[in-house]
Formats: C-alpha cells, sequence, structure tokens
C-alpha cells in the first residue's frame, strides 16, 4: 500500500497543525471548554472559512470530496490540541447520514449550513438501555395525520446543548426509522451537562414530538445500516483524534523524563524508565497503522471497513488506557493535577474508549466478522 500523503493533503495536514498550535494552547482550550457553549464559535467560523466542514462531503452536494484519509489528517490534528469544536458530531455523523440518505430537497435545506457552520446538527443514537447496540431502539415513531409522532428518550447526546437538528433513530412498524427533529421541536427536552473530558452532552427527552412527513430521512425501517456506517465512519475520527493525543502524551512524557532529576541523574537513563517509554512507543505505532487501515479501507464499505473500524477501535481503547497510565505515573503526582495536560489527555482517551464500544464489544465484533 502507498501510504504517501498527496501534495493536498499535506497541506491540509499543516494547515490544521498550525491552527492548533496557534490558537489551541492549553491554557486557551480551557477557557473555551469553561466558556457557554462549551466551544469556540469563533474558532467553528473560522474552521468553515478554511473549508475544513465541507471535506467530508462530495463535491456534487457542495463539499470537498474529501475521505476518509481527510477525516483522518484533521481529526489527528484536533486531537492534539484536544480541539472540542463539533467536526465529529456536525459533519462526521448528523452531515453524513443527510448527505447520504437526504432527498435533493433536505440536502439542498441542510447540508449548506451545515457546511458554513451556521447549522449545528447531531445524532441521537444512543438510549439509556443501549448501551453500544445502536438497534436497541426504544423510541417509538408513529404515523398520525400525514406525519410523525415521537415519544421516547436519548442519552449522552454529543453537543445536544448547541444543536439545532438530531436525527433520531426511532422504532416504526417496518423497523428503525431514522427522524429529523429541530432543537426547538415542540416536546423536546434536553438536560445538559459536562462529560469528563471537557465535551457537553444532553440527555434527550422526547414527548409527542411531531414532525411532518419530509422529517423521515431515507426509506421507512432502513435505518439501521446507515446508523452502523455512521459509526464505523465516527470511529476512524476518533481513531484519528486518539492517535493526536497518544502522540503528545508519549513525546511530552520523553521530554519529561530527560529533564526530571532523580538520584542525581534524568530519570530517562533509568532502565524501567526507558522500558517503558519503548511500551508507550510499540502502543502508539501499533494504533497508528490500524488507522492508516481502517481510513483506507472505509471508501470500500461493508465488511471490509467494518472490521477494519472494529480493529482500530479495540486498539485505540486499549493502548489510550495504557499510554494515558504510563504519563500519569511516570510524570508523578504532577500528572495528577488539573493544572498540568497529561491529565486532560488521559481523559479524552478515556472517553474516547466509551464511545460506540468499548475494547471488549469490538474484539467481539471483530471476531463475529472475521
Amino acid at each position: 500500500m502507498d501510504f504517501t500523503l498527496s501534495e493536498d493533503q499535506v497541506l491540509l495536514q499543516d494547515s490544521v497543525r498550525r491552527f492548533v498550535a496557534e490558537r489551541y494552547g492549553f491554557d486557551a482550550r480551557r477557557a473555551i471548554v469553561a466558556g457557554p457553549d462549551g466551544f469556540s464559535r469563533a474558532h467553528w467560523r473560522t474552521m468553515a472559512e478554511l473549508g475544513w466542514l465541507m471535506l467530508p462531503f462530495d463535491e456534487a452536494d457542495g463539499g470537498l470530496g474529501g475521505g476518509g484519509v481527510e477525516i483522518m489528517l484533521v481529526a489527528e490534528q484536533f486531537g492534539r490540541g484536544l480541539v472540542v469544536e463539533p467536526f465529529l458530531t456536525s459533519c462526521v455523523m448528523a452531515g453524513d447520514l443527510i448527505a447520504r440518505l437526504g432527498t435533493p430537497d433536505q440536502k439542498g435545506r441542510l447540508l449548506p449550513p451545515i457546511m458554513d457552520g451556521g447549522l449545528l446538527a447531531t445524532v441521537a443514537a444512543t438510549e439509556p438501555q443501549s448501551r453500544f447496540d445502536l438497534g436497541a431502539v426504544a423510541t417509538r415513531a408513529e404515523r398520525r395525520d400525514g406525519g410523525w409522532v415521537l415519544d421516547g428518550a436519548k442519552s449522552v447526546v454529543l453537543h445536544g446543548p448547541s444543536a439545532g437538528l438530531f436525527v433520531v433513530p426511532a422504532r416504526t412498524a417496518e423497523g428503525i426509522t431514522l427522524f429529523l427533529v429541530p432543537g426547538d421541536a415542540a416536546g423536546l427536552t434536553r438536560r445538559d451537562y459536562p462529560l469528563v473530558d471537557g465535551w457537553r452532552a444532553s440527555d434527550v427527552r422526547l414527548e409527542q414530538v411531531r414532525v411532518d412527513d419530509g422529517a423521515r430521512l431515507g426509506a421507512a425501517g432502513a435505518g439501521l445500516a446507515p446508523l452502523q456506517a455512521m459509526a464505523d465512519r465516527a470511529i476512524l475520527a476518533l481513531g484519528a483524534e486518539a492517535v493526536g493525543a497518544m502522540e503528545v502524551l508519549l513525546w511530552s512524557t520523553v521530554e519529561y523524563a530527560r529533564t526530571r532529576v532523580q538520584f542525581d541523574q534524568p530519570i530517562g537513563r533509568f532502565q524501567v524508565v526507558q522500558h517503558r517509554l519503548v511500551d508507550m512507543y510499540v502502543e502508539y505505532e501499533q494504533t497508528k497503522s490500524l488507522l492508516l487501515l481502517a481510513a483506507m479501507r472505509l471508501g470500500e464499505g461493508g465488511t471490509a471497513a467494518a472490521s477494519a473500524a472494529s480493529a482500530l477501535k479495540a486498539q485505540v481503547g486499549r493502548a489510550g488506557r495504557f499510554i494515558g497510565q504510563q504519563a500519569v505515573q511516570l510524570h508523578g503526582g504532577m500528572g495528577m493535577t488539573d493544572e498540568l495536560p497529561v491529565g486532560h489527555y488521559f481523559k479524552r482517551l478515556t472517553a474516547i474508549d466509551a464511545l460506540f464500544g468499548n475494547v471488549d464489544f469490538h474484539l467481539e465484533r471483530f471476531a463475529s466478522l472475521s
């Protein structure tokens, strides 16, 4: 396989890297997370102006026609800065479902504002009882008066507090069906809260929420397969973000081991510390390799893409925990403080492990697909 990036891909990678380095320092990021939205509206507008929000969409829909590699390049640099803007939720998740399943009218109304940053969309897929099973949908939608009435509850909806549009899976007579529900719909309520990694989420309650027939996304009863494909696409972005975070943890720990003096010499000279750093590097490189495989397989779809996504997610969970634990321990007591970035990277890796299935879930899924 040829892993050489094209000229355009290198330019994209460099532009995102510069943005993160110049505008997303640790103190700046802490201020953003503490703000009213939990992310920077100004940064979001800048990302739109730079064309990053258009990357996942086909040129026929007004996008830039980016694929798995482009998503990987952006998300990896976002992971280096612990970027909290809703690129994953609005573009990679909700936007992708609308682009793949939407009617010409739906795409014409919704994709341009998503790509210019004016409309924030998210997917309300998980429910209190569903854990990692996207098919465990208890929310119901019934036909009534030429439209639909939705009742149910969704949990841990990423960027739910700021979302102007929700993609909601609900169970109909035909099976699982997807619906587009405006954030201000009557009967929709949210309970907003911060997550351990600084992101914001909502528990969403739907009580007699009425939408017209034009709110259905795709065919009735055909929502599960697109949801699973969306999850694999999201796993690629999360895996790339995790690789970026692991890289920062690895090299910041190496640098600390070079400068932290104990017993009249840097701790990096002790063999036991060197072994730990080497093990961290091995885990990082293994994850990076699986990320490249998943990025290249994403466009193939089907079992190949699903298997690569599950292999990546299982490795991300295992390596993220190992690298995070070693980084915290080698930094000593400082690694536990809120003032040091190490703990914040570990929190994000822990949150990524819990999204769209943990290590055990994806090991079982990989075995079933093989």
